[in-house]
């Protein structure tokens, strides 16, 4: 089976850093080309060979489509894998289709989009459960809803970065949170948590439209010396192996890859009680939920687990043990394999 993909990602993100690892994955098993945008978007460099650049620019963007069109009529994929709205649209539709050799379009959904952006595609791959009820319960059809999960690899042996460089006492307890500073992730919120929490220290790792009003609430707050901004870091494993517990605050989080992050790290996890998190985390037991935007439960969230060494040691056990069993990368690119050969089977969408 040849396989082309193309995604129209920002230069950092959970779709982007689960791209990255899906087309290394597929490299020693299927023949694949990658359609991506002229961005920042972190892609490893062994990928490079597989890469074709594509604007990717608004809905009137004709290059675009002429790019996925020609790609098409070349590279004669069997299947099409399209990230999310963006880099569907820009997949021919029904008409053009006919003068390109025969291919299924896949569109790979990461959150709760509207299908009007689907209607040409073969099938839908959704990377949570609930996100797979979601399409068949908006009229998609069931037989052509697929779920399958994202897999993270477990890290390699870093150090932990150093906890006194950044003014962490000895004692305190270092919350570590990742993701682009937006409103959905509800940074806010985590920010006043720890305003309840004097003993707490907060590193965030990423960078997004809120950085400036986030820095602006901390000071706010007076927590402004027990927080650091540390930006976006490709490799941040040194940072969550230095935390006491890794927290997801968002609003909106259709999975969450750094819930899956936070296992492999083998640290504590707290989240707030969002789509991907109460749908993947057994509360007390391989991590501890919060209600949304409710910073006074989340400090009470956080120093329960805290003060309780014992109740550590058991999120980390259960989480990695979930982990392994569900994410792995075996098991996630044999399910996107079976997932690939069942829908090549499929009839054409009436």
């Amino acid at each position: 089976m040849r396989l082309l993909q193309a995604i129209k990602g920002k230069d950092h993100g959970g779709a982007e850093g689960f791209f990255d690892r899906l087309a290394q994955a597929l490299m020693p098993i299927l023949p694949q080309k990658l359609l991506v945008p002229f961005s920042k978007m972190p892609l490893d460099d062994r990928l490079k060979a597989l890469i074709q650049r594509v604007p990717f620019g608004s809905p009137l963007d004709l290059r675009s489509r002429l790019d996925f069109f020609q790609a098409i009529a070349t590279w004669k994929p069997d299947l099409v894998l399209t990230w999310m709205n963006r880099a569907t649209r820009f997949c021919p539709g029904p008409l053009l289709r006919r003068g390109l050799p025969p291919f299924s379009h896949v569109a790979r959904l990461g959150g709760f989009y509207d299908l009007k952006y689907y209607q040409k595609c073969d099938a839908l791959i959704g990377n949570t459960r609930g996100i797979v009820s979601y399409l068949v319960d908006q009229g998609w059809p069931k037989d052509r809803a697929f779920y399958v999960p994202n897999f993270v690899s477990l890290p390699a042996q870093v150090s932990p970065f150093s906890r006194d460089s950044l003014h962490v006492p000895p004692e305190a307890c270092l919350l570590v949170a990742a993701g682009r500073l937006h409103v959905n992730k509800a940074f806010d919120t985590l920010l006043k948590a720890v305003s309840l929490l004097p003993h707490t220290h907060l590193w965030l790792l990423g960078e997004g439209p809120e950085l400036s009003a986030l820095q602006t609430l901390s000071k706010e707050l007076g927590i402004a010396s027990r927080v650091q901004f540390l930006g976006w870091h490709p490799h941040p494993t040194a940072y969550y192996n230095a935390a006491d517990i890794f927290i997801c605050p968002s609003r909106h989080e259709p999975l969450g890859n750094v819930l899956l992050d936070a296992w492999a790290h083998g640290r504590p996890l707290v989240a707030a009680a969002s789509q991907g998190p109460t749908e993947f985390i057994q509360d007390g037991v391989t991590g501890c939920l919060s209600p949304i935007d409710d910073a006074p439960a989340m400090a009470q969230t956080i120093d329960r687990v805290w003060t309780r060494p014992d109740l550590r040691h058991q999120l980390v056990q259960e989480g990695t043990k979930f982990l392994k069993a569900t994410f792995s990368k075996e098991a996630v690119v044999a399910q996107y394999l079976d997932t690939f050969a069942h829908i090549k089977t499929l009839p054409p969408k009436t």
